[in-house]
């Protein structure tokens, strides 16, 4: 099962990065490998939201569309994803964010999944570190794009 962990360094308020990774709907607009993504409930419990939502992804002619449940834990500041169904055995990603200095926020992403096709799983297995860092830099560009000018 492929695991990864990325932490970067982000110019941005928390709440801006945390606002961002919550649009999942913008997602096909910015993140490589996102075709389509859909959004069929949100609720908010107490310190909890709560999001089930759709994502297409893929590379060249593989593409499939995984539903995951999403929960942001308001006190933690922490975003946590699994999926529900669609074409992953097991998908978990875990989102924290910590207020750091001079107006930035650390961000750590860890993720472990595995693809139910044992092929495209040996084959996500090769590129998956370079594929999680390209992820990575398209959030940071999209933050920094939206956010790191804005001084409140």
């Amino acid at each position: 099962m492929p695991k990864a962990s990325v932490k970067r360094l982000i110019e941005c308020k928390k709440k801006d990065l945390i606002d961002l990774v919550l649009d999942i709907e913008k997602y096909p607009e910015f993140v490589p490998f996102c075709f389509d993504a859909k959004i069929y409930e949100n609720n908010n419990e107490g310190d909890l939201y709560k999001i089930i939502a759709d994502l297409t992804i893929g590379k060249g002619p593989f593409k499939d569309t995984y539903k995951s449940d999403v929960i942001f834990n308001k006190k933690e500041d922490s975003i946590f994803v699994k999926n529900i169904e669609g074409p992953l055995n097991h998908l978990s990603n875990n989102w924290k964010f910590t207020d750091k200095k001079n107006g930035f926020t650390e961000v750590t992403f860890d993720i472990d999944f595995e693809i139910k096709n044992k092929f495209l799983n040996s084959l996500m297995i090769v590129s998956f570190q370079f594929g999680l860092e390209k992820i990575a830099d398209a959030f940071q560009k999209r933050a920094e794009e939206l956010f790191s000018n804005l001084k409140n």
